[in-house]
């Protein structure tokens, strides 16, 4: 189901006409968030503003701005055990969060938005149908967004382009790139879904939603063909053996990552860079231009220290403290990464404190904002170059989860553009 212009098309997503969002009620109660969000969307599908497509659909987003091109398809993935590493989480998360957006889910029987995924399709028949898509046929939704980025959809709803494109992702895995509340709280909901069933014998509705099919590693069976339905004796999975994704291969569209900068209001600068010098090599530089740019110079792992009263360059640590810090349970590759150095050795063992929410306020990709909060506060900013994709998914696939903050993958996708309702799904 999506947004009512222009009618009839055939889909299985949801979206939104500009306008019609009202703004949020952030002091109400959250139970009473979670009903409105029910009642809103069961009023918008009354009144038309949301329209059910009319037969099952994959749906090609493009993404487009200055210096900016991305395209993958949005649909439903199978949800199987983590343990098969099919779709690997990179991340931990929070009890809170998870919580929130399960009495969400719950409450309106929807996936609100797609969780966002990255695959190695390596040039395969979905990403060339992708693209063949956008060049050669007439977008269903076209719209320019205040961050400047254009944004467009096509359906595909041909079953042997669908067929084509699940055939083709059967033996692939994906990296969660943004959402992993969202898709720890679909694997939530999944597991609740089923004791409820268990219990009450029921069988769940026929899904008719455009799939993803990732395979098992181990069997080859179909990720969409679920694996705990399987278990409990059941062939037929529900709606929420599924939950909303967009997937955009990396070897046709490298993703945007980006650094999430530190700063610490309580450490002056002065004393960060002395207390530094203990097991770090630091370089001074007045202008922030040029520690910044000697920063993307420098080899890892190497942070750049900033403030209101200059900047300072950490390089090459003492190879011996530097060992001992890192924790030995912990593979080689983790242990490389500059935010696990950061969090495991520079915080910790340099400045006496750890990397959390408390101790420590966050600044996404902009170093030189991360440094004005530091110079307000008197405290530092930490600015440090960002992770590659192949060092966060050998983590991945490793069985391992980062340090927090540590990734920000991007474009990510328009929140409302697609939508999906298990009644309708």
């Amino acid at each position: 189901m999506r947004g009512d212009d222009p009618p009839g098309r055939p889909g299985t997503a949801c979206g939104e006409q500009p306008g019609t969002v009202p703004d949020p009620q952030a002091q109400a109660p959250l139970e009473s968030r979670y009903t409105e969000a029910r009642d809103t969307l069961k009023a918008w599908l009354d009144a038309g503003v949301l329209v059910a497509d009319d037969v099952p659909a994959l749906y090609v987003y493009e993404q487009s701005g200055t210096d900016v091109l991305q395209r993958g398809l949005i649909g439903d993935v199978g949800l199987t055990d983590p343990d098969q590493r099919i779709i690997l989480p990179h991340e931990d998360v929070m009890p809170g969060p998870v919580a929130d957006r399960l009495a969400l889910m719950s409450t309106t029987q929807a996936n609100l938005e797609p969780i966002f995924l990255l695959y190695d399709g390596a040039n395969g028949t979905a990403s060339r149908l992708v693209d063949e898509v956008a060049l050669h046929r007439q977008p269903l939704v076209s719209a320019r967004t205040e961050d400047g980025l254009t944004h467009r959809l096509w359906a595909i709803t041909d079953p042997e382009e669908i067929a084509a494109i699940n055939a083709d992702l059967h033996d692939r895995q994906a990296l969660i790139a943004d959402g992993h509340h969202r898709y720890a709280t679909y694997r939530v909901l999944q597991r609740q879904e089923h004791e409820t069933h268990l219990r009450t014998g029921a069988q769940p509705s026929h899904g008719r939603a455009g799939h993803h099919g990732f395979s098992q590693r181990d069997d080859g069976a179909e990720a969409g063909h679920n694996d705990a339905a399987a278990q409990e004796g059941r062939s037929t999975a529900g709606p929420w053996d599924y939950g909303l994704a967009l997937l955009v291969d990396t070897s046709a569209y490298p993703p945007d990552l980006k650094a999430i900068h530190r700063v610490i209001p309580g450490l002056p600068l002065d004393e960060a860079a002395a207390r530094a010098k203990g097991s770090w090599r630091v370089h001074d530089y007045d202008d922030l231009t040029q520690g910044l740019a000697a920063l993307d110079e420098a080899a890892e792992p190497a942070f750049l220290l900033a403030g209101e009263s200059g900047a300072h360059l950490l390089t090459d640590p003492d190879p011996v403290q530097l060992a001992h810090a890192m924790p030995p349970e912990r593979s080689g590759r983790w242990n490389s990464l500059n935010t696990s150095v950061l969090s495991e050795f520079v915080m910790p063992k340099v400045w006496g404190m750890r990397d959390d929410e408390r101790a420590v306020r966050i600044v996404h990709h902009d170093a030189r904002a991360a440094v004005r909060l530091a110079a307000r506060s008197g405290g530092t900013a930490v600015i440090l170059k960002p992770l590659k994709a192949e060092e966060v998914l050998a983590v991945a696939a490793g069985g391992e989860r980062v340090p927090r903050k540590s990734t920000s993958f991007g474009p990510k996708p328009r929140t409302g553009l697609v939508l999906r309702t298990f009644a309708i799904d």
